[in-house]
């Protein structure tokens, strides 16, 4: 449940009517900078107090000034996922047509709005995020668990969304057309940590087109809510349930190729391979007897063959990024 106090906002100079939503939980220290710092392409700004035990919503309603801002209230915390579907769907009654995503932490840089939605405004892109490593400088400038993390995920979050062409998969500073919103599940996507991933998945699933948007990493004295050991099995499991379910809607439910055959035949040889191999390597320990070469070849020839039928339909699931924006077929 939620509820929300409104105050009339003023019209955009924007080409199109710009919306930023700022889940604010804990954020009291920054988070009026933050909003000062949003330009006036801007027409809308929802702040959503996700149960802050701080009161950020009553805080901002009581020393904020600006006209375009909109308080939504959660009675109950929702995560940043939650937080940012509120006000999502809060644009999407207001007439929005571009939603951006800004934490409220001063991390992101709201002078970067026009930036991120030039994609999405000459219709190259439905959905923009940023990413950190395009500059060295700024990369050197971060924390090593988050380049640690952010390589592992990268690659993880390529295969559960289909997005070759990305990096940096949980930056949270996006931008999306509202067009796209409405295709979306909304009520399925994750609400929690690995609500930016789980989007990438879904946005996969209606074909929108995803485009990377250079930015420097700032960080300061913030305490970030998230602590890695606690999500990384759920996000482990949650990136192979998410592969799982985007190759079988991709590559059998929705369409069958070379590819769906490649996949097939690769992992059963694989398994046959290791299995067969586990299993006579056993056999040959226990009974201290040698295996012959022709075994040796079965079991080596289904792995070979497994290997390069899985880099093959790699290859395809590569080359089948999405290419043509999904708002302007809408």
């Amino acid at each position: 449940m939620e509820t929300a106090t409104n105050i009339p906002a003023n019209k955009s100079p924007a080409p199109c009517r710009i919306a930023v939503v700022i889940p604010s939980y804990r954020v009291i220290p920054t988070v009026l900078e933050v909003i000062r710092r949003i330009g006036p392409e801007v027409e809308f700004i929802y702040c959503v107090d996700d149960c802050c035990p701080e009161g950020s919503g009553r805080y901002i309603a009581e020393n904020c000034r600006d006209p375009r801002v909109q308080i939504i209230k959660h009675e109950q915390n929702q995560g940043v996922g939650g937080a940012t579907i509120s006000g999502f769907k809060r644009a999407l009654e207001d007439g929005a047509e571009v939603v951006v995503k800004i934490d409220g932490d001063g991390q992101m840089d709201p002078a970067l709005v026009p930036r991120m939605i030039n994609p999405i405004v000459v219709g190259r892109a439905d959905y923009c995020k940023g990413n950190r490593f395009f500059n060295v400088q700024s990369v050197q400038s971060m924390p090593p668990i988050r380049l640690l993390g952010n390589a592992v995920l990268s690659f993880v979050t390529k295969l559960s969304s289909g997005y070759w062409n990305i990096f940096d998969p949980t930056n949270g500073y996006l931008a999306i057309h509202s067009r796209v919103i409405s295709e979306l599940p909304l009520d399925k996507i994750h609400r929690r940590y690995f609500f930016e991933s789980d989007l990438l998945f879904r946005l996969n699933t209606v074909t929108a087109v995803v485009e990377d948007v250079p930015m420097n990493a700032k960080y300061g004295d913030e305490q970030s809510n998230l602590h890695i050991r606690t999500i990384i099995g759920s996000f482990l499991f949650n990136h192979l349930l998410n592969s799982v379910k985007r190759i079988g809607y991709n590559h059998f439910l929705r369409n069958f190729s070379a590819a769906s055959i490649e996949i097939t035949l690769g992992i059963s040889s694989l398994l046959f391979g290791f299995v067969f191999g586990a299993a006579r390597w056993w056999h040959s320990i226990s009974t201290d007897q040698p295996v012959t070469a022709g075994t040796v070849m079965l079991a080596a020839l289904p792995v070979i063959l497994g290997s390069q039928l899985l880099l093959s339909f790699l290859n395809y699931d590569v080359r089948n990024v999405p290419q043509i924006p999904l708002h302007k077929r809408l």
